[in-house]
């Protein structure tokens, strides 16, 4: 081969490595992805379509008859109104007391290491233990909580009985469990904000509370997204916490507590009744992209509502440039 032939293919060569060893690069992610979530998603709407029976195997076609007859059944609609409402329990709590944690961790605090691992330290314990020590805790009978307040004259509430105060119960083991995760999150944001603006704060006369709510929240405004939404995503899908509850997994007598995803595993695993149980999945799966669209909605509008106020004293000051730069101009011409 003459050395021009070599040139030309090194050449070409090196011009199709520019153009597609970056698809290479990224292909791996894109391949497992569509293997452990584009893949598994397609099935479960497939199977949702049809008659599937856990012993049997596929049916027959039936569209969209598991939608209609789970949307037609009272025990969804409850177990989609006690999700909201855990979701709801949890989530709000759960951010604020995360935030309030984290500030208290980056401001100067003794034996910072010991602190920030005993943050950790609940979502490292297992799940099914967390909610075996609630149970317990929130029992009606023999509970600590219950006899706590019998002690101080209250009289003891039906943790397992009435539903908000299961949603309570339920929602304190998820905070109990993520709030310290969330914190440290937050610690990595506030850690990286720039020490000036405290110091300009100070200068101003701003205090500790005034410096938290006018410098560190709006600086923390893109991890507050981040954890908003994996915040909605997880709550949405809790199964551990009520599945264990009470000991049964039955998410209480009258399903009180009776999450989706509970209702889903009932319907596959003790109704052997695949097909709804895919519906269920399904309707589970674009409430999450609803919720998730609205928080994406709301929290843009809010950061485009902050940018448009940031931009005008820039702005103002351009112009205010603008007219002292025409005034030296005017003043060297008089010259």
């Amino acid at each position: 081969m003459s050395s021009a032939a070599r040139m030309g293919f090194r050449s070409r060569a090196s011009a199709w490595d520019r153009k597609y060893s970056p698809y290479l690069y990224i292909s791996p992610f894109f391949i497992l992805f569509a293997i452990v979530g584009l893949f598994p998603l397609l099935y479960t709407a497939w199977v949702a379509a049809h008659d599937w029976d856990l012993i049997m195997g596929q049916g027959e076609f039936v569209g969209f008859e598991n939608f209609t007859h789970i949307l037609g059944e009272r025990a969804f609609w409850i177990s989609l109104r006690n999700t909201l409402s855990i979701f709801i329990l949890s989530t709000g709590p759960q951010v604020l007391i995360a935030i309030v944690i984290a500030y208290m961790l980056d401001s100067h605090l003794r034996a910072k290491t010991f602190w920030r691992m005993g943050v950790l330290l609940p979502y490292v314990v297992t799940p099914v233990a967390v909610a075996l020590i609630f149970g317990n805790l929130f029992a009606e009978r023999f509970g600590l909580v219950n006899s706590a307040l019998e002690i101080i004259g209250l009289n003891p509430v039906g943790w397992q009985s009435d539903s908000l105060a299961s949603h309570l119960a339920i929602a304190t083991m998820v905070n109990f469990r993520w709030t310290g995760y969330n914190a440290l999150i937050f610690l990595a944001a506030m850690q990286a904000i720039p020490r000036d603006l405290y110091e300009q704060a100070e200068i101003d006369g701003a205090g500790r509370v005034r410096q938290f709510l006018s410098v560190t929240v709006p600086m923390l405004r893109p991890t507050i997204i981040f954890v908003v939404i994996t915040s909605t995503i997880g709550g949405l899908q809790i199964f551990d916490e009520p599945r264990m509850y009470d000991h049964s997994g039955r998410g209480g007598s009258d399903g009180q507590w009776r999450t989706m995803t509970l209702y889903l595993y009932e319907l596959g695993w003790t109704r052997s009744d695949f097909g709804r149980a895919s519906a269920v999945a399904v309707l589970l799966f674009l409430l999450i992209v609803a919720i998730g669209i609205i928080n994406f909605t709301i929290t843009r509008r809010i950061a485009t509502a902050d940018g448009g106020k940031g931009r005008q004293p820039s702005r103002a000051r351009l112009r205010a440039q603008k007219r002292a730069q025409r005034r030296e101009h005017k003043k060297e011409a008089a010259r």
